[in-house]
Parts: C-alpha cells; structure tokens; sequence
C-alpha cells in the first residue's frame, strides 16, 4: 500500500471512528440533514428507476463515477417510485438545483425538478463507502438541499500547459462531484492556442505550439528548447461540452483579448499594432504586444467567435480583458486614429471600446460577456459581467452599478499559490492559500446593500498553470481547496464550520483515494503560530488532529516518538532550529516541519504599519514582520509582506530605551513578477516615538548593490523605537513586464541589532 494512501485511511479512520454512524463526510454540507436511526441495505440488486428520460442520463453519470470510487454500479430503469430500490423522483415544486433524499429503511428516495436529481445522487455517492463490498448500509436521513449561489466554478488553464481531452472530463467529474456548476476553460493565450477555428488555420499550425518553456522559478528565466503545444479539435470541445452538459456543468469559454494574444499575434502578425515577426511565447508573465484596434482585427475577432459561440451552448462568453499594456496603442498612428474618431479619453477608453465593440456582436448572437475585472477601467460595457480578481473591489463596483460579477479574488481563490510550507511544496507562483483560508472566504461584500447583493454571482477557483506541467499536479493543487470552495458557494453561510468541516474532509480523503486522486496532503502540516511573549516569543503547535502526537526537538535533529511531547506554547528566548511533526505510535503522519527561528531585538516586539499589505500576500499582518521567521526567497509565500502601490512604512516598539546600530530587512527583487526593489529605505529612531530623526537612508543603486538582504549599519543611537520605510518604486515603466500598473514592494523580517 502507498504510504500516501496509508497516512490519509489512518487520519480517516482516526477521524471517523469517533463519529455517530449518521455524522457523515459529506462536502459540501446539505443545508438541512435529519438522522432517523437505521439504515437502508444497497445489494448488488438494488435498482435506480428513473421517473423521467433525463433522469435516466443522471443515473448513468452516477453510475460512471460509482464505478471508479466503488467498483460497483447499478442497474437503471425506467419508472415510478418503488420499494427496496433508489427512486428518482420528479417533484415540481422544486426549484432546478434544489433537492430532496429522503433514506428509510425500504428505499431511497430523491426527488427534483431538474439539476436537483443530480446533486442528489452525488450526495448519495458520498454515503456509500468506498472501501467496502456490496450490501452497503446507508444510514436512514432526511436531506433537504440547495445551493446558496448560482455561479459554482472552477477554472482551468490550458494556455500555459496543455492538458488531453481525458483529463478535462475528468476535472469536470471533480468540480461536478462537488456540485460545481461552471468550468471556466481559459483557451488561448501568449504562450498556445488551443482552440481549433477553420478559417483561420494558422492559429493551431503556428499558435498552438511553442519552441520551448520557462523552467524553474521565474526570476531564474530559464528555458528549455522542446517544442511545446498542443489544440482541441472543435469535434473534441463538443464531446468535452457534452460530456459535462450531462453533468449539469457549463462551460464558459475563454478567448483573450486584447492582450494575451502573442500565440494569435505569431500565427498572423497584422493583427498587431507593429506588424511583427512574432514568437510564441516561452515566459510565463505579460507581453506588451497586443491586438491592435483596427478594423481588420475586430473583422478576425468576430470570425473567431462565429466559430466558437456555436460549440458553447451557455449564456457567457469570457473576453479576459486583463493585463493589457497599453505602450503600443499610445503609439500606433491607427489606434490614436481611433481614439480621436470615437472621442475618446484616452487609452483605457480605447480598451472599453474594444470590449464593448466585441460585446455588442456577441450580444447580436444572443451571448453575454464576461471579463476579468480591468474591463471596468475607462467605462464597463453596458451588458457584461465582471470577474473580480485583483481583490473584491472589482465585484463591488459592478454590483453598485447593477452588473452581475462572479467573485475569484486572488488571496483566497487563486489555487496555483502554495497551499502548505513552500519549502516542502512543488514550485508554484508564490503566495499562500490554505485549504482553512480558503474555507474562511464570504463571496458577498458587507459593503453591498441588499439589493446590490443580488449582482453576486457566486465564486470560482482559478487554476494556472506556469508550474503544473501535468494532470497530478493540477489535481495537487486542486484538490482539497476545491472542496473547501465548494461548501463556501453551496452551504448556508450560518452553518459553515471549519472545526466541522475538517473532519469530514479527512474522512472524504477514502473517497479521493479510491477515486486514485493526486490530492495535497499539507493539512496533515503541523501548523505553527508565533506570538509575542515577553523578552521572545511563543510558538503554538496544532495539526489535524489532536495535541497528543505532537512531537518537537530545538536543536536541528530529527524529532522521533521519543522527543518532546507538545503540551503548550513553546518559549523561545534565543535563536533555534525548531523541527516538529505529528507521530501515531513510531510513525510521523506527514511531512517533519522544519522552520529556522532568528531572534533579535525586534523579534515580538509591537509593530505598526502605516498601510496594510495587500490581502494577496497578508501573512500574519504586521507581526510577520517581527515573528523571527525569514522568507524564502525562491518561495515567496506566507512570511513576507506585499504591497502594491503603496510605501512599506512600519514602526516597531523595542519596549525600552536600547543602544542600536544596525536594521536588516529581506526584499525581492523580481521584475518579471511585477515586484520591484524599494527606489530608497530609510532607517529613523525615536526616543518618544514622536521626533524620529533619520539614521540611515539606501538609495536604489545602493539597494541593488546590496541584493536579497538590506543590512543599514548607521552610528550607534539610543532609541526605544525605530521607523522603516521602504519606497515603492512606483508605476511600472513601458517595457517591462506589468507596464502601467503599480509595482509591488516585499518585505520579510526587520531585525534590529
């Protein structure tokens, strides 16, 4: 047996063994769910009668997963409710996605009026064990369901890595299982075009193919030399779109535009501002070639769409709009020409143009567009829907404007960030979403009234894909943030739990490992938590079961079953090696957690900022800037701070009058991911926290001379408290990567000596 498999059916078993039979792994939790003592006996005789022809379709699709996760399937009839069977029943007094499972001891009973059947099956699918043979007991319950959001999604990128048609139908069967209704399928990009159009053959001969990828992290820029790509044929995206309409998933295509369009720029240069020669892309990150605004390329555009609206029977059509630089426009005699003809403002107004020109065709074919929350900029088009990404400012200026907006902000539903110790992770992007920050996400802005609330969409998890160069890793980071998303978008906000819905996850793990899921185990982590305590600080250890296994060493080695038993927070008053991890009995369930502690005079020290960081990359907020951790700085996750536009300014209390000489700050340098080092850092001291007087101030050429580690040494001071600003560099020059937008600062740990 895998050890994988061996560590996930102990944590299952330890879990569920302290649980009533009725308390069931159930994700996402039903809305209402009573027990009634007893149980329903499933037999390999046991039939699905289906009351309607579309209900037939439900229990074949239920059937195809059943197989998978329990090497058992049913017989399936048509026909009126029945004893010793599973009933599918229509009851019209439901709404589409709403459902009733109704469990006695004589049968089982589902009933719905559309969708609702489906999602009730797949409750059902929960229920029976998957570690075990026919007859399976069911327990007897009342199940009454339904979703609290109309948009449940998740996104795939097949852009920057192509992935077979197999593979797409099988993350349409773990969305779906989750009662998931829209896959988001991001089809073009800079660096592939993978969506066949016949009239433009070019764009999969040339732009679905490139000579060569990215390897390792980005501010590494290396490549490879292999010729890369891959496209779906429009025969193939019929079968995908059919495969999950059976599954009651829609799909949204996504055609980029304006930028993030190198693949289609390479396969047909004109479409462009300069007339090229163009390559597709190799880096991962943003070009500043775009389409152009003429005439002829909207004539392409609308092409390519007459193509793709007849594949996707659903109601959007995703445009992007995202990360578009706008230097070759400000250039181009043609699309200055534009500007002028329609009056325009400038720029960003041409770009709402571009949309709006695109939404007014798409409308014509009876479609909606939806685009990534940019399209906002320069005037949002009068139909389209807006999907909030850089945070949740983006949905609340569409709802205040009585637009529908979707809700994906980057620091909870970016599911290529890290997801535990990045140290111990496959390379991702950087930033850190747990499975329990992800949980914790609410998709409804407070700030909205009522009435705007009803723009709320719902949510949707975003997967992409410069790191994952196969379907396990996509299913690594997918998997478990999927589930936890889905209860956020499925359940009644009030009965959301994460001390109830961590339990059920660890005993839903059976159902993934029979499903042979490449799940991410980090919620076996040992978790650490730092707080200030007196001349140091205390470490908090937790994992995802009790304390009892909890074991630690200080000094670098290897902890065993035989090292220090965890019973409270840990004291540290100098710097250490902390190694921990969870033992049953002699064996470590998951990964030994090793974190460096360096203490200094700041190390828990009280710590202010002036603005706070960017809730993409939050940490802890500002003790992360004391808490005696470094970052890494290939990983850039959890324990730095980042802030895009605005200074990092931050005052720190030493707690009485010291002799300092010395502050040392991490920050990264990382153009081509938009992070920038600070233009100047200054040091001030304070005796009275009100009169700082300057110590010490890096210019740029200083702070690149320096690298990763500032180290300011100034003339010793007597001081209690001591400022730190580190400048932003400001609005990201033409040229490079992320031109026009505000860079980011990062910072890790300040450390006074």
């Amino acid at each position: 047996m895998r050890l994988t498999l061996l560590i996930a059916l102990l944590a299952a078993g330890r879990i569920m063994s302290a649980q009533p039979s009725h308390n069931l792994s159930l994700i996402p939790k039903p809305a209402s769910m009573v027990s009634n003592g007893g149980t329903f006996a499933i037999t390999a005789k046991t039939k699905i009668i289906a009351q309607k022809k579309e209900f037939v379709s439900d229990a074949e699709a239920f059937n195809a997963l059943l197989q998978n996760a329990a090497r058992f399937k049913f017989q399936v009839s048509s026909g009126q409710a029945a004893k010793q069977a599973i009933s599918l029943v229509h009851d019209k007094s439901l709404s589409n996605e709403e459902y009733r499972l109704s469990v006695t001891k004589d049968q089982i009973r589902i009933s719905g009026n559309g969708a609702g059947v489906w999602y009730g099956l797949l409750t059902l699918l929960q229920m029976i064990p998957p570690d075990a043979k026919p007859p399976f007991k069911i327990p007897c319950v009342e199940i009454q369901d339904k979703p609290r959001y109309r948009w449940r999604g998740m996104h795939l990128d097949v852009g920057r890595h192509f992935f077979p048609v197999d593979f797409v139908k099988r993350y349409i069967d773990y969305l779906s299982m989750y009662k998931m209704n829209t896959f988001h399928w991001h089809l073009t990009e800079d660096q592939g075009w993978r969506v066949e159009i016949k009239k433009y053959p070019k764009l999969t001969e040339i732009g679905a193919w490139r000579n060569g990828s990215m390897i390792g992290p980005y501010s590494a820029q290396q490549f490879d030399s292999i010729r890369y790509g891959g496209y779906y044929t429009q025969d193939q995206i019929r079968e995908v779109v059919a495969y999950a309409a059976k599954r009651h998933v829609t799909i949204v295509p996504e055609i980029e535009m304006p930028g993030h369009s190198t693949a289609a720029l390479a396969s047909y240069p004109w479409l462009s501002c300069t007339g090229g020669p163009f390559e597709v892309g190799k880096a991962w990150g943003v070009y500043e070639d775009v389409y152009c605004t003429k005439d002829s390329v909207f004539d392409f555009l609308e092409d390519v769409l007459e193509e793709v609206v007849p594949l996707f029977p659903g109601k959007y059509i995703h445009i992007g709009g995202d990360e578009s630089p706008k230097a070759r426009w400000k250039v181009c005699p043609q699309c200055q020409g534009v500007i002028k003809r329609e009056g325009l403002k400038d720029e960003h107004e041409l770009q709402s143009y571009f949309i709006g020109r695109v939404e007014k065709y798409l409308n014509a074919k009876g479609k909606q567009i939806i685009g990534w929350d940019e399209i906002l900029e320069g005037g949002l088009a009068p139909n389209a829907a807006v999907m909030s990404w850089r945070g949740i400012e983006g949905g609340i200026a569409a709802a205040k404007q009585k637009h529908n907006a979707v809700m994906t902000p980057g620091s909870h539903c970016y599911f290529d960030y890290y997801q535990g110790t990045p140290a111990y992770e496959p390379l991702a992007i950087g930033g850190y979403t747990t499975v329990e920050k992800v949980y914790s996400y609410e998709p409804t802005p407070e700030d909205l009234s009522p009435e705007e609330q009803n723009y709320i969409l719902g949510a949707q998890g975003n997967m992409w894909t410069e790191y994952m160069t196969s379907p396990e890793h996509v299913e690594y980071m997918a998997l478990p943030r999927m589930a936890a998303l889905a209860e956020v978008v499925w359940s009644p906000k009030g009965q959301r739990n994460y001390d109830d819905f961590r339990p059920r996850l660890l005993g839903h793990f059976k159902l993934l490992d029979r499903l042979d899921v490449n799940y991410s185990r980090a919620i076996y982590e040992v978790k650490l938590t730092v707080n200030r305590a007196g001349n140091g600080i205390t470490v908090a250890l937790s994992s995802a079961f009790d304390s009892s296994g909890l074991r630690y060493t200080l000094d670098g080695s290897e902890p065993t079953a035989a090292s220090s038993r965890y019973t409270q927070p840990i004291l540290l008053i100098e710097s250490c090696n902390l190694k921990t991890a969870y033992f049953d009995g002699e064996v470590p369930i998951g990964k030994i957690v090793t974190q460096p502690f360096a203490l200094s005079r700041s190390t828990g020290k009280e710590i202010s900022l002036v603005t706070p960081p960017d809730r993409r990359y939050p940490g802890v907020g500002a003790f992360t800037l004391v808490d005696g951790i470094r970052g890494d700085t290939a990983r850039y996750g959890q324990n730095w701070l980042g802030w895009q536009g605005p200074d990092m300014e931050a005052v720190i209390d030493l707690g009485k009058t010291e002799t300092i000489s010395k502050v040392s700050l991490g920050i990264v340098n990382a153009e081509a991911s938009w992070i920038h080092p600070p233009k100047s850092v200054s040091v001030f001291v304070s005796s009275y926290g009100s009169d700082f007087m300057l110590a010490k101030e890096l210019s740029a050429d200083e702070i690149l001379s320096l690298g990763r580690a500032l180290v300011i040494p100034f003339e010793a001071r007597s001081a209690r408290y001591v400022k730190v600003i580190a400048r932003n560099s400001g609005t990201i020059a033409d040229g490079k990567p992320g031109a026009g937008s505000p860079a980011w600062v990062f910072v890790d740990e300040i450390v006074v000596e």
